[in-house]
C-alpha cells in the first residue's frame, strides 16, 4: 500500500500510541522510570526494525504494569544498575541500532588490524 510507504506501518503507530497511553496510566514512580528507559531504548534499541522496537516497548509497559500489580518497587524491577538492565532488556529484541553497528564495526576493524599485525 502506497500510503504506508509514505507514513510507515499504521499498525505500528497504533501500537505505539497504545503503549504511550499505558505508560501514562502508570503511577508516578513507575511512569518516570518507564519514560527514562524508553528514552534510552529509543536511542540505543532497534532503530532499523519498527516491529522489534514496538514489541520491546510493549513488553516494557507490561513489565512495569506487572510490577505495579505485584507491588514491586522500581529499584527491585530494574536493579541497582539501570544501564545494565536496559542493555540486557534490549538483547531480547532483534533489529540493528547504530550502537550495535558501531560495536560490530569496531570488532571487525580490530580483528583486521590483528591479522595485519601477524603478517
Amino acid at each position: 500500500m502506497w500510503i504506508e510507504k509514505l507514513t510507515g506501518d499504521l499498525a505500528d503507530k497504533k501500537h505505539y500510541r497504545e503503549y504511550k497511553a499505558r505508560v501514562k496510566a502508570l503511577p508516578e514512580p513507575y511512569r518516570e522510570a518507564a519514560t527514562g528507559l524508553e528514552r534510552y531504548l529509543m536511542y540505543l534499541g532497534p532503530s532499523d526494525d519498527g516491529k522489534s522496537l514496538i514489541a520491546m516497548l510493549v513488553d516494557l509497559a507490561e513489565f512495569f504494569e506487572q510490577g505495579v500489580a505485584d507491588g514491586t518497587s522500581v529499584r527491585d524491577l530494574v536493579g541497582t544498575d539501570p544501564v545494565e538492565f536496559a542493555e540486557t532488556f534490549m538483547q531480547n529484541y532483534g533489529g540493528g541500532s547504530w550502537i550495535r553497528k558501531e560495536r560490530a564495526r569496531l570488532e571487525k576493524t580490530i580483528d583486521h588490524a590483528v591479522e595485519e599485525e601477524g603478517r
